[in-house]
């Protein structure tokens, strides 16, 4: 078991920032990909959105979506990973998960939620 634990989230006015964070145990973290992914709340139908991801050796990726508002990082001393949400709008509102990967296993956290008000 590796579990996560996300937290940052809350809320905040359109065009504000705000950082969230992903904390993984274990000693294995800087071996992992880690990734952030986005559900709208309300709507369960709707699968989760890719968000960012960063790989072991630092390189981010982002969903178009949010590329140049939101940026990736990780502490490997810190077993943390960031993501740095800036320009908020109310379309990015939604429950954010925080993923690790690590040998082609995926651990989820559980989620925290973002609202952006208008």
């Amino acid at each position: 078991q590796v579990p996560l634990a996300e937290s940052g989230g809350g809320l905040v006015q359109a065009g504000g920032s705000m950082r969230l964070s992903c904390t993984a145990s274990g000693s294995t973290f800087s071996y992992s990909g880690m990734g952030w992914y986005r559900q709208a709340p309300g709507d369960p139908g709707k699968q989760r959105e890719l968000v960012a991801l960063i790989t072991p050796g630092g390189t981010p990726n982002y969903a178009g979506s949010v590329k140049g508002r939101f940026t990736i990082s990780r502490d490997n001393a810190k077993n943390t990973a960031y993501l740095q949400m800036n320009n908020l709008k109310p379309e990015d509102t939604a429950v954010y998960y925080c993923r690790r990967s690590l040998n082609g296993i995926y651990y989820w956290g559980k989620g925290t939620l973002v609202t952006v008000s208008s």
